[in-house]
């Protein structure tokens, strides 16, 4: 099978194993069979209480990347008999409120990104004390344990960005354009700035309003236009990569556009050779390990990660493996 590069922890197999674990090899292999036929009818799989769950995020509207991390979610609160509560907003201290919400719901367990850390640090302390379990998901595993959460579940952004550095350097790419679409996201800078550390040639960060798509081709086909000797643009998410091609062809640059996230439209586009790479960090596993290891903490005081991050990626997907994939992220799971 062609290149197929990934970062990802040992701890995601614990993960994926810990929910498949019987107690003998017929008890566990029978438990296991009568959850599969009950998830087969559309009924839990399993029989504990029916805990709540709340996922709070800093999404902005029709981010397609979330669309993924929900279905994962829901995929295993479905299995976990679990009622499952999703709210976002993209302003710091609106996630904050979020989270305050679903404590004063008296939820059973919460999950939240930590983007934007300072401005959701008390909420979180507060879901904390009022003893409901926290994990963190897709951004800041380095505020993780200091805010009390049980563990994170997500990719380490400096790495992604280090391996995105290796990957331009294998191309031989000497001038990329970092395009940022929200400001104050520390994962995000953290990209960045991994991509400028082990990349040879030179990095610029570029800064668009990401709610806006026309002004994000307009800023990025601006960039490319002023300064030809860009070889390379990487967006951060997944909806970006193709206003990137677009801005690309307005500035009739020859730069090749390259993503963070993958979806269906960059499968395709991977395949026929629009983009250069992606970088998965499989969200839908970001959301269905956040709410499982939450199910097994209160049926079991089970744990994952030892004290570290339980990682998802990163994985550099090339058209080699476009169309091997295409099918997970056309039914919405990668």
């Amino acid at each position: 099978m062609a290149r197929f590069r990934t970062w990802v922890g040992i701890a995601v197999a614990g993960a994926l194993g810990a929910t498949l674990v019987g107690c003998s090899s017929t008890g566990g292999k029978r438990a296991e069979d009568a959850r599969k036929a009950a998830s087969a009818r559309g009924g839990a799989a399993v029989d504990t209480p029916r805990w709540t769950v709340a996922m709070i995020t800093h999404s902005g509207d029709g981010d397609t990347f979330w669309d993924i991390v929900q279905s994962g979610a829901q995929q295993a609160a479905d299995k976990d008999n679990i009622k499952f509560l999703y709210s976002h907003d993209d302003e710091g201290q609106q996630q904050a409120q979020l989270v305050d919400a679903a404590v004063d719901k008296g939820v059973d367990g919460i999950v939240v990104t930590l983007a934007k850390p300072d401005a959701v640090k008390s909420a979180v302390a507060r879901a904390v004390r009022a003893g409901i379990p926290v994990i963190t998901v897709n951004s800041g595993s380095e505020k993780s344990k200091e805010f009390g959460a049980l563990t994170h579940v997500g990719q380490d952004e400096t790495i992604a960005g280090e391996a995105v550095g290796d990957e331009l350097n294998r191309r031989g790419r000497k001038k990329t354009l970092c395009v940022l679409h929200e400001q104050g996201n520390v994962g995000h800078e953290q990209r960045c700035a991994g991509v400028r550390k082990t990349f040879d040639g030179t990095v610029q960060n570029l800064y668009v309003e990401g709610t806006d798509m026309s002004a994000v081709q307009s800023s990025v086909g601006a960039k490319l236009q002023a300064d030809p000797s860009v070889d390379a643009v990487v967006t951060l998410g997944a909806p970006y990569a193709d206003t990137a091609v677009k801005a690309k062809a307005d500035a009739d640059s020859k730069a090749e556009i390259d993503t963070f996230d993958l979806n269906a439209k960059v499968a395709a586009a991977l395949d026929d050779g629009t983009l250069g790479f992606a970088v998965d960090q499989q969200p839908y596993l970001q959301g269905y390990e956040a709410v499982d290891l939450l199910w097994l903490h209160k049926y079991n005081a089970d744990t994952l990660g030892g004290g570290r991050p339980v990682l998802t990626g990163p994985q550099i997907v090339t058209e080699d493996q476009a169309a091997e994939l295409k099918s997970y992220a056309d039914r919405g799971t990668r």
